[in-house]
């Protein structure tokens, strides 16, 4: 379907021209900045006051400021495919942008504004982004992915529960916003890597398509939407620790089907496929250590988190915002080797942030330095590599 004028478009800043480009361009530049930001503070070399406290700081803006830049310039970019018409674009594509960017100089200068400035900032985004999202949806009768909208008002109202626990100055709120997010963001990457998974590693291994099992798939998103509601609706602490072990063995045994099915084995060739591969595997093993501290081993519960935030978060994101720019930019999907070593560097800052604390908790503080730097490497290269991409024109003169 024509959905734009050429001439008109070619007329348009490249950077404005679909969604993915400035949200993925900035939201990598910023998980950068925040990184080596807290890094250099939790090594004592600046004294950093953000907006609340740095604690929260660093919680809130690896999801709301990282992590949502990037899902919103999915989510803006897919839904042109998904319903023919034309995605935000130009003015009201920079308005969302400048609208992220304003939450993310307010929450880190901001230590001394008023929390109901900085919180209207900072949570019109997702809202603003849903209602964009939403209209072309509508008009083109796409129920099937509607459901995005509501998540991104759920997410809206997990950001506002940690602003309640500053105001109220209780921060077992701020966690419980933030552990919310975490859940509903998994189960997010659970339903997208399914529906995207299977397709790509049948075209990218010129292989069969692996076909859905519909009970699997129901009893692996299933369990995961109870695992949110049973958080979120704060009801898990009144479930018996076996219960919840239970729940949370099931999922993961149920996602780790799902992921064998994929067969991971014969994408090791492919790093847009092995590594999402590896993200989607980080999901089941982040489901297997929270079933196991339930049953009363000792695991820490930021160990147990890190592995679908550093872990799955931080490899499904780089490894499909690296397929994605490629993809809607008009140029081969194809990365550039040096990118599988950004891959494997957030596999590696995973794995430290979580195996390697676990087992060697007395050096907390060089594993944290450690895997900071691995991950701020890992997301430079994509920003040295895909800059060039992502602000100039498709190669082949198409819109987009």
């Amino acid at each position: 379907m024509q959905i734009t004028d050429l001439a008109a478009e070619q007329k348009l800043f490249p950077l404005l021209r679909q969604a993915f480009r400035p949200m993925f361009l900035f939201g990598a530049i910023f998980s950068v900045i925040a990184m080596a930001l807290w890094g250099l503070a939790l090594t004592g070399h600046i004294q950093l006051y953000p907006f609340a406290n740095i604690l929260f700081w660093h919680s809130h803006e690896m999801l709301f400021g990282f992590v949502c830049a990037i899902v919103i310039g999915f989510l803006l970019t897919a839904v042109q495919n998904w319903t023919g018409l034309r995605a935000p674009h130009n003015k009201t594509l920079l308005f969302i942008t400048l609208l992220w960017l304003s939450g993310r100089l307010l929450l880190l200068f901001g230590q001394n504004l008023s929390i109901y400035f900085v919180a209207a900032v900072d949570l019109s985004f997702l809202p603003v982004s849903a209602i964009l999202l939403a209209r072309p949806l509508i008009q083109a009768k796409q129920q099937r992915n509607l459901f995005f909208v509501p998540v991104l008002l759920l997410l809206t109202f997990c950001n506002a529960m940690m602003y309640f626990g500053v105001a109220t100055q209780r921060h077992d709120i701020q966690l419980l916003g933030a552990q919310n997010a975490v859940w509903l963001i998994t189960l997010l990457m659970a339903i997208v890597g399914g529906r995207v998974l299977p397709m790509f590693t049948a075209n990218g291994t010129l292989t069969t398509k692996v076909t859905a099992i519909k009970w699997l798939d129901i009893a692996a998103l299933g369990s995961l939407w109870l695992i949110f509601i049973l958080h979120f609706f704060m009801l898990d602490n009144d479930v018996p620790p076996v219960v919840m072990s239970g729940l949370f063995a099931i999922s993961a045994l149920f996602t780790a089907l799902r992921c064998l099915r994929w067969k991971i084995w014969i994408t090791l060739k492919v790093p847009l496929l092995w590594s999402l591969h590896l993200a989607y595997w980080f999901i089941p093993c982040g489901l297997a250590l929270y079933s196991a501290r339930y049953a009363g081993a000792n695991i820490s519960n930021s160990i147990a988190l890190h592995v679908f935030t550093a872990g799955a978060m931080g490899l499904m994101i780089l490894s499909m915002i690296s397929r994605v720019s490629l993809g809607h930019s008009g140029r081969i999907i194809k990365p550039k080797t040096i990118m599988s070593f950004a891959f494997l560097l957030v596999i590696l800052a995973a794995g430290i942030r979580t195996l390697l604390i676990g087992i060697w908790p007395s050096l907390t503080m060089q594993w944290l330095t450690f895997g900071i730097i691995t991950w701020v490497v890992a997301y430079l290269l994509y920003v040295l590599v895909y800059f060039p991409i992502l602000t100039t024109p498709r190669p082949d003169g198409r819109p987009g």
